[in-house]
């Protein structure tokens, strides 16, 4: 496994990619064109890939850096491979977003664990995770073979040398990643066991260039993979070596296919199916993807796509795409884009970024690659829009989606959100669906949803009125009532939001400078805070609460608070040292 990267390799058709390791095992193995992981960030990807099942099923392991509670009857899948005598090590990264105990699923998890300390004869099932592509290496110059001349930029992104400069290096930390991989089937070669031996090559999600990681489109979420099975094994392989595949897979199908591959049963809870050994009678059409919390923005976007078309849905219209993240922002290119932004040099592609989105984008990959001519409204596509809204609102109701359950609540466990009566999903689903849609004609239906005695229900009620802004100035007495009353601290969170846009924000400014300051939950304080930086300068009266945040041990609150100190003052730039603790 290599960190946060597409697909810059040679075998997927890129022209600038020095990758001849991966290269040679497209050569020797399988390609699938089409493979995407369940999100665009590491850690609810790696939850998936871990137990088969999407991230979105057991909250809060959706949202990035959660910590989940796991049912100990789904665990991980090595411990099947264990349980039936494999020797299974992790090399090093885990980062699972959940409660699972690492010792439970390997034999051995560190930078030392390796297949060669097996016991003599065992089989084993070895993961090696390489980070040298991993974000964070983008935030210097890599120098290399590529250089910024060279390099294609995005028609959603400005040409500057920052820009460039990223780019370049992304390719350049290709080749030494592929290098990585050279050595390690070199390892396999050395001990006699290549042709005994399947290798899977694979991203944990995608790109970490400005609108990549974190962000629902293919740059966010397609990812290669590449399976070499040895000639002994060739019958368990659906095509012979060197073959592509077209279907769309995601990361759910990995558990499947390994466990399928050792000849073992496949658990109840597994969402995914196998790529080898057995074939199914019917391909799925379509993969499914999500975002949701990232970092220290609140956030909720589902998608799918077929390879050749991806539909979105954005449940947070409402908040622009560029929201900042003080860990991304340290990469030149994002603060190169915002530079441009406030210097007025952006095209129309290019400023979408900084806007609100619409509830619902649809794209065509061939003749779009970058994803920017959103023909949701085109009358060609209008059978195909209408088939994969279809098929998404059945996946999220097969995956028990918890991503409309407010962060926090009692509500989003696995066992607490599949109590009978305790989530009504549907129900929620088609609020969210009127919420997103900002259709004044609906204000009734969340008023009344306000007295819902579900609390995800009154949230995408308060949700709908916050949506839209000004117009929801009729249902001001419903949202103090809300603001004062209502049970939930998150649904309070938003009514609050929603109040300060119709009503004199005294009130709401004073709740959530008191839920940011004093509540016990970090993620709530969080979601206050957020809404406190979404009333912009009204938010002023808040400023202690917001710079008690700015000093907290909590990660995502320190750099959220820090940001909105700095904006309040007038001092952030997008250079600003946002992220981290040093002093502002």
């Amino acid at each position: 496994m290599s960190e946060d990267n597409n697909p810059f390799i040679g075998a997927y058709g890129d022209p600038l990619a020095h990758t001849p390791a991966i290269d040679r095992l497209a050569a020797d193995g399988l390609l699938f064109e089409n493979a995407f992981s369940t999100a665009p960030v590491c850690a609810p990807s790696r939850f998936s890939i871990l137990t088969g099942m999407a991230a979105q099923s057991c909250g809060p392991a959706h949202n990035m850096r959660a910590r989940a509670r796991l049912p100990k009857s789904i665990g991980g899948f090595p411990e099947h491979l264990r349980r039936a005598g494999y020797y299974c090590i992790n090399n090093a990264k885990t980062d699972y977003n959940c409660d699972v105990d690492p010792a439970r699923i390997w034999d051995e998890s560190s930078s030392s664990a390796h297949w060669k300390n097996r016991p003599a004869g065992a089989p084993f099932f070895a993961v090696f995770n390489h980070e040298i592509t991993h974000e964070s290496q983008v935030f210097r110059t890599t120098p290399g073979r590529v250089t910024p001349d060279r390099v294609r930029v995005p028609a959603y992104l400005p040409d500057t040398p920052e820009v460039r400069g990223d780019i370049a290096s992304y390719y350049n930390l290709m080749e030494a990643m592929d290098g990585r991989i050279a050595a390690r089937l070199a390892e396999l070669d050395a001990a006699g066991l290549s042709q005994d031996t399947i290798v899977f090559y694979y991203s944990d999600n995608g790109g970490v260039l400005p609108r990549s990681k974190r962000y629902c489109y293919d740059e966010g979420l397609r990812c290669a993979l590449i399976v070499r099975i040895p000639s002994k094994w060739a019958h368990l392989a659906p095509a012979p070596s060197g073959s592509r595949i077209s279907e769309s897979v995601t990361f759910l199908d990995l558990a499947p296919t390994v466990l399928a591959l050792a000849g073992l049963p496949r658990p109840d809870h597994f969402q995914g199916r196998p790529l080898l050994a057995s074939a199914p009678a019917v391909k799925p059409r379509y993969a499914f993807g999500g975002r949701d919390r990232m970092d220290e923005r609140y956030d909720m976007v589902r998608t799918v796509t077929d390879g050749r078309f991806r539909y979105i849905r954005n449940y947070a219209p409402h908040r622009p795409w560029a929201q900042h993240e003080a860990y991304e922002w340290q990469a030149a290119g994002y603060q190169a884009w915002e530079r441009a932004r406030l210097a007025g040099t952006l095209n129309a592609a290019q400023s979408r970024f900084w806007g609100e989105k619409p509830a619902e984008e649809f794209y065509d990959l061939a003749a779009d690659r970058d994803q920017i001519d959103n023909l949701i409204g085109a009358a060609n596509h209008q059978g195909r829009i209408r088939a994969m809204r279809r098929a998404l609102d059945a996946h999220l109701v097969a995956t028990h989606d918890a991503g409309f359950i407010p962060e926090g609540s009692p509500l989003e466990g696995y066992a607490e959100s599949r109590a009978p009566g305790a989530y009504p999903l549907r129900r929620v689903m088609a609020l969210a669906e009127l919420a997103i849609r900002r259709d004044p004609a609906h204000l009734a239906v969340f008023q009344t949803g306000l007295d819902d005695a579900n609390e995800a229900m009154r949230f995408w009620a308060a949700q709908g009125l916050l949506m839209l802004g000004a117009r929801s100035a009729p249902a001001r007495a419903r949202l103090k009532r809300t603001l004062t009353l209502d049970p939930s601290a998150q649904v309070r969170i938003v009514a609050a939001e929603a109040l300060a846009w119709v009503d004199v924000p005294d009130e709401p400014v004073a709740a959530l400078a008191g839920l940011c300051a004093g509540h016990s939950d970090p993620r709530v304080r969080l979601q206050a805070l957020n809404a406190l930086t979404f009333i912009g300068e009204a938010a002023r009266p808040a400023l202690p609460a917001i710079q008690a945040c700015a000093a907290s041990t909590d990660e995502y609150l320190r750099n959220a608070g820090r940001y909105l100190t700095l904006t309040l003052a007038g001092r952030y730039r997008p250079e600003a040292k946002v992220y981290g603790s040093a002093p502002l």
